[in-house]
């Protein structure tokens, strides 16, 4: 083979276990094309043993029989399988070994996300449209005072609560110079009353909900306490305790940011963190990096927190250095890049900029 057919041959490879990637992924009935990504250092699966062992001692997983323990560690080669196939469609973040690993697609979705992006209530407007010549190259709430440490959502589908609250925490910070930690499980257990006629689908605890949704209910019942006061259980279906005289931030109004990033960004920078919806399926076995894959689907099923944004965050060949939104996740500090994820900026990439929220906190009169 002379030495053009070599290079050419160098230049198709990549291409075709790409797409051999992707065609083996379209047979497979039981999952989600888009979660398959890949695990770059668990390329060793004669040791599929081993790295499950390590997977239960890092967190702490028991299995009540043999039989159960047996079925987890199929699924936790399958994810390995899948993996396998990953770093393939999404070059440039690192996919892996998570909490998540024991989980079938399905399972995942069902008990980790939750959001119900349908339609937006009436009281949701549009926002203004701001400048955007003078935006800071770089930018990151968590540097200046209006982000909580990474919270726990456990297997409840209360994503949205999350996102909701972080992003009244930070505009409580913008409006008060105090940094609260709010309480999600008020929402959990409160915002389920609803117009049917106004809404395709109300909040439903551990069940999914919509961010809006949550900035509505707040709006009407006047506010929400502090985590300390109403904590976090993970649980669904328990009664309502919220008390009126512990509301310490409030809503004076919420609005829609359009769907352009430089706008997005404005109103970031300007309002703090902002509510936002994402398609999750790359986020399963996501460790670290900037995820920017191939091919990913924009229906939005998990709401996540947009705390800053990036320049450039390196990523092999295809991308070279690539600019990259900052996302608090509710999954605990133990995953992702200590509970966060960063993805590409530019490309409405897993949708990330179709659902985008602001929020305006009320000044209370009454210090609490």
């Amino acid at each position: 083979m002379d030495f053009l057919s070599n290079f050419v041959l160098l230049l198709l490879v990549p291409s075709l276990l790409v797409l051999k990637a992707v065609s083996e992924a379209s047979f497979d009935e039981s999952d989600n094309l888009m979660i398959r990504q890949v695990e770059s250092h668990v390329d060793d699966f004669l040791n599929a043993e081993r790295h499950f062992e390590k997977f239960k001692a890092r967190f702490q997983k028991t299995y009540a029989t043999p039989e159960e323990h047996d079925y987890r560690f199929n699924v936790f080669k399958a994810n390995l399988r899948r993996a396998k196939r990953h770093q393939l469609l999404d070059p440039s973040a690192v996919h892996g070994v998570t909490q998540f690993s024991d989980l079938t697609p399905a399972e995942f979705r069902r008990d980790y996300l939750g959001l119900n992006p349908l339609r937006f209530p009436a009281d949701a407007q549009q926002a203004p449209i701001l400048p955007t010549d003078n935006l800071p190259t770089d930018f990151d709430w968590r540097e200046n005072g209006a982000v909580t440490p990474v919270k726990n959502q456990g297997n409840c589908g209360s994503c949205w609560s999350f996102s909701t609250i972080g992003a009244l925490e930070g505009a409580h910070f913008l409006a008060t110079g105090n940094l609260e930690s709010l309480s999600e499980q008020q929402l959990v257990d409160c915002d389920r009353e609803c117009d049917p006629e106004e809404y395709d689908a109300c909040d439903d605890g551990c069940n999914g909900g919509l961010m809006n949704n949550a900035f509505e209910y707040i709006l009407k019942t006047g506010g929400v306490e502090r985590e300390k006061d109403y904590p976090y259980t993970g649980r669904d279906r328990s009664p309502c305790k919220f008390n009126e005289s512990k509301i310490v931030a409030s809503v004076s109004n919420f609005s829609v940011v359009s769907i352009d990033e430089d706008q997005i960004a404005a109103n970031l920078v300007k309002n703090g963190p902002l509510a936002v919806g994402i398609n999750a399926v790359f986020m399963q076995t996501y460790t670290a990096g900037v995820s920017c894959p191939f091919l990913c689907s924009g229906e939005l099923d998990h709401g996540v927190l947009l705390v800053g944004y990036g320049s450039a965050g390196y990523s092999p060949i295809r991308f070279k250095e690539k600019p990259y939104w900052i996302l608090k996740n509710s999954w605990s500090k133990y995953w992702g890049e200590h509970g966060y994820y960063r993805i590409c900026r530019g490309q409405n990439m897993c949708g990330v900029d179709s659902m985008v929220s602001s929020v305006v906190a009320a000044i209370q009169t009454t210090s609490q």
